[in-house]
């Protein structure tokens, strides 16, 4: 009997947390997801643009050697996505695209280059893009 007069009194006792204290801790946790989520949305942004230049800067790559071991044909003539045999130094070819040597500087066109952060990479709206420029955007 009095054990159980005890359990009652201590029942009674406990207290929960009251809705004031329930809705500061909601407001608190908006805060921070308000915060937290717009930054990691441009850590992914941030990332898959990295991914997309150096991708095409492996293109260019791939398509250097393809010259050199005259892959392309003709000196002069661009390395293209429908080139024979381009797969064997560009593995994995996604879009369309040419590459070719313009002066001392090697320019890729391609339709797959997508960039959301064009104030940290200020390419040309043209879709043709210098390797120099795409190094560059990788230093920064």
């Amino acid at each position: 009997m009095f054990k159980k007069l005890l359990n009652k009194k201590l029942l009674k006792n406990q207290k929960g947390l009251t809705l004031i204290e329930l809705l500061a801790v909601i407001v608190i946790l908006a805060i921070v997801a308000a915060i937290a989520i717009p930054a990691i949305g441009n850590i992914i942004n941030n990332s898959r643009d990295k991914a997309t230049v150096s991708e095409a800067l492996n293109y260019i790559s791939g398509a250097k050697l393809a010259k050199i071991d005259d892959v392309c044909g003709e000196s002069d003539k661009a390395c293209t996505d429908k080139t024979t045999d381009i797969n064997k130094y560009i593995e994995g070819i996604e879009g369309t695209f040419t590459i070719q040597l313009n002066g001392n500087d090697w320019e890729i066109t391609w339709s797959e280059l997508e960039i959301k952060d064009t104030t940290k990479y200020p390419f040309n709206k043209t879709g043709t893009f210098t390797e120099t420029a795409l190094k560059n955007s990788l230093d920064k």
